[in-house]
């Protein structure tokens, strides 16, 4: 059997997102699945991981008291890629607290994610990049989404692109979305969507040589329709799909010469 193309970029795998035990048992829950589901999904080859640290009872934080733990377990047991927690309302509603978490950690992560359609967002990704935390600022588009997140995006002043990613946060599989994305400052761009607009934004990722990300805390199926077993499977998929694309891309490069 041929050994597939490699994937462009690294493919991050949202472990669990806003995901609860309710999702299914692709979910995992406590530090040591988290790095069991991180470790098959290296396995699989996943080149990063993002993680939402939670409470015992299951509220999203950013205390060190929480973040740390769940980072020094999954080094602990050899997830040897980049490890990224996201910076949100969802586990501190006031942009002020934010920032007064990502200053008190003492485990900090290689990556985090700021959602530039929160209050505060660039003083956030700005004290992360002080603290060497690389950005991965998401920026919603399409859907409900207005335009205020690309503006905040676009007005903050990226004086360290080589730290920071856009990840745009795709409603739908529309090339005129991915479009709009040509005069953004020159940071490497993620495509990724939700649920059933997943595994379309993934293919529309794909076919425009971005980077794409997978994973439980994104969608719970494959393309297919069935249920993920796994994080792991999730990633596999994933890589198909690229590794498809790149081929397809190959092809289409040489017969055009």
């Amino acid at each position: 059997m041929r050994t597939p193309p490699p994937v462009p970029f690294p493919l991050p795998v949202s472990l669990n997102g806003a995901r609860s035990a309710a999702d299914g048992p692709a979910v995992p829950m406590s530090p040591q699945a988290l790095a069991e589901s991180a470790l098959a999904a290296v396995g699989a080859g996943a080149g990063e991981v993002l993680v939402h640290p939670r409470t015992p009872c299951g509220r999203e934080s950013l205390s060190p008291r929480v973040v740390g733990p769940v980072l020094e377990v999954l080094r602990r047991t050899g997830v040897g890629v980049a490890l990224s927690v996201p910076v949100s309302i969802a586990a501190e509603p006031d942009p002020a607290g934010r920032l007064e978490r990502v200053a008190s950690w003492t485990v900090l992560p290689d990556r985090a994610v700021v959602r530039f359609g929160q209050p505060g967002a660039a003083e956030l990704a700005q004290a992360l990049l002080a603290r060497g935390v690389a950005v991965d600022a998401v920026v919603p588009l399409g859907g409900a989404a207005g335009p205020e997140p690309l503006a905040a995006f676009l007005a903050w002043p990226v004086r360290e692109p080589a730290r920071v990613r856009l990840s745009a946060e795709l409603a739908a599989a529309d090339p005129a979305l991915v479009a709009g994305l040509r005069a953004l400052p020159p940071v490497p761009v993620l495509l990724y969507g939700r649920d059933a607009a997943a595994w379309p934004v993934l293919r529309l990722a794909a076919r425009c040589g971005t980077g794409v990300r997978t994973g439980v805390g994104d969608v719970t199926h494959l393309p297919d329709g069935r249920p993920a077993r796994s994080n792991a499977e999730l990633v596999a998929a994933a890589r198909g799909v690229v590794a498809r694309s790149v081929v397809a891309r190959a092809v289409a490069t040489a017969a055009s010469r």
